[in-house]
């Protein structure tokens, strides 16, 4: 898939976040079939977070300049040193939504990208620009598998009802 088409799946999925996370009843915002598991409050911090400091930070560093590591970040914890499950929804899916636009807007205005830049891991062999450009769209694909995997548990839940005649999960 080519840089351009990424670029437009990931402005594509700025809808598709919006449409299934705007105008959640309250209750469903910090539901979770365990507490292990992430509400979707939890889920769209961590995008949040993420589309700022781990994707778009990632390609303009490596094709800036690819001898250089990217900052270092741990996601995980985050999620309690950040405070997920105190931040605001409404807010926070807003925040969200801003970055995706301004992340379009800037990977659409660089000028001859460098795409096979590459990143030396010690442990992982080089990283490319395209690799984390294809990665930062398939963490999309991962998110949105897991919202509507929320959604279909909390109706599970909230209606007591088997689910099993809509079909198979």
């Amino acid at each position: 898939m080519s840089p351009k088409k990424i670029t437009e799946e990931l402005q594509r999925n700025k809808n598709v976040f919006r449409e299934l996370l705007n105008n959640i009843p309250g209750e469903s915002i910090h539901w979770s079939q365990n507490p292990e598991k992430w509400c979707l409050l939890e889920v769209i911090c961590h995008l949040y977070d993420e589309e700022r400091e781990d994707f778009r930070t990632r390609v303009k560093c490596v094709m800036e300049d690819p001898s250089l590591p990217p900052p270092s970040f741990d996601p995980l914890v985050w999620v309690e040193a950040r405070k997920y499950k105190e931040q605001n929804y409404d807010r926070v899916l807003s925040s969200f939504l801003k970055e995706r636009e301004n992340s379009v807007e800037w990977l659409k205005s660089i000028k001859d990208p460098e795409w096979a830049n590459a990143y030396v891991h010690p442990k992982l062999g080089p990283m490319s620009v395209y690799l984390f450009l294809t990665n930062w769209l398939a963490h999309d694909y991962l998110h949105i598998r897991q919202i509507i995997r929320l959604k279909f548990d909390y109706l599970k839940w909230k209606s007591g009802e088997s689910l099993n005649y809509a079909g198979d999960w």
